[in-house]
């Protein structure tokens, strides 16, 4: 009888165990920590997507702040944030108070350089003149559209003619014009330089032949090549009345092509001539024609310099075309410095010195935009 006495307690006890158990799994404060903890997993989901967008597009400066709103440990994601943000901040800080010191300084014939706060004086001053050009574009339509009207009433088959606003370019207009031109140019370099890339890097015949054409054209400046550029195209470019394209955005976009193709050239066929030749044996083993190779195992084998040899000729495009459209008069940001240069105001050198930072800004997002397709599409990490 003891030992059943014993047995029943231990079941007794066991029993009120499971049960405690039970109803503090149950308890409402357990219930109500579930959705707490569903909410914590969500927002750590849609932290580490944000760090990876961040990531692709190049812009890892903030994926310590997105760690650290998500809660990821707030002391190490905030030192990293202070030295990835802080300190590249601090830098800009101490560059526009050295400038703002040293501005006032130096007097030229048009008077002292802009310092931050008149840049930005000239900046907002672009700012309003492209609104107000805007609104005389949109009033010119509307007297057309009220002189078509009066004369609809009094003849319905009289003909209507809408005429262009031919007004000047403002800044916005002008930076459109560049982004367009380097975008045209860059693209026939691409088209140009990838496929003779990828024939130099298969055949090494093909390489010896032109690679002397190549040491010899690629140091050569835009400014020489722009007269003969614009002597080939008023030659053959003749066209009457309404051009599709202007002789000044030819000039431009064709320059920016011969001095940016060489550094797509030159990645696409390094990097087609170091493909692992593994590879190439199992395209021979598979018998794969020469495109399939090319498409197949090629190409993407060698994307990663491809994209290098891009960003660069982007960026070399971009440099370019200021001087060209200088000369080559194509009304781009080239033209406005130029023109800006020339005009000799006291407001000149503040617009020149926004142009220069609105050069270097987009300059910047571009790259980022290239280094964004090149981790896209590549295999394997960035470089």
């Amino acid at each position: 009888m003891p030992v059943d006495t014993a047995l029943e307690d231990k079941n007794m006890k066991n029993q009120e165990a499971s049960n405690t158990t039970s109803s503090s799994a149950d308890s409402p404060e357990s219930v109500a920590n579930k959705p707490e903890k569903k909410v914590a997993n969500e927002g750590v989901k849609i932290s580490v997507k944000i760090n990876n967008f961040l990531e692709l597009i190049g812009f890892t400066w903030f994926i310590p702040i997105v760690k650290m709103l998500a809660g990821e440990d707030p002391v190490v994601q905030l030192k990293e944030a202070i030295k990835v943000i802080g300190v590249p901040v601090l830098a800009m800080l101490i560059f526009i108070g050295f400038w703002d010191w040293g501005a006032a300084k130096i007097q030229t014939s048009l008077g002292a350089i802009p310092g931050p706060a008149a840049v930005w004086q000239e900046t907002k001053s672009l700012a309003a003149d492209h609104y107000k050009e805007k609104e005389k574009e949109v009033a010119f339509y509307k007297r057309q559209e009220v002189r078509n009207a009066k004369k609809l009433e009094k003849n319905p088959d009289a003909v209507i003619k809408i005429r262009d606003y031919t007004g000047k370019a403002t800044y916005p207009q002008q930076i459109m014009t560049s982004l367009w031109t380097v975008f045209a140019g860059f693209l026939l370099a691409s088209v140009v330089a990838i496929p003779l890339g990828v024939i130099c890097g298969l055949s090494p015949a093909f390489n010896a032949a032109i690679n002397p054409i190549i040491q010899i054209f690629k140091p050569v400046s835009p400014l020489a090549w722009l007269p003969i550029v614009t002597l080939i195209v008023s030659a053959l470019y003749v066209v009457e009345g309404d051009a599709t394209f202007s002789k000044s955005f030819l000039v431009s976009a064709i320059t920016v092509t011969l001095c940016s193709l060489w550094p797509t050239l030159i990645n696409t066929a390094v990097g087609v001539s170091t493909i692992d030749k593994d590879l190439m044996n199992v395209s021979k083993v598979l018998q794969l024609g020469w495109w399939k190779t090319v498409t197949k195992i090629v190409l993407p084998s060698s994307l990663p310099l491809i994209f290098t040899g891009l960003r660069l000729s982007l960026g070399v495009g971009w440099m370019v075309l200021i001087a060209a459209e200088m000369l080559a008069q194509n009304p781009g940001l080239g033209k406005f410095v130029w023109d800006e240069f020339q005009n000799g105001s006291s407001q000149s050198l503040g617009k020149i010195m926004v142009a220069v930072f609105t050069i270097g800004i987009i300059g910047f997002m571009l790259d980022r935009i290239m280094l964004t397709l090149q981790k896209y599409f590549s295999y394997g990490d960035a470089m």
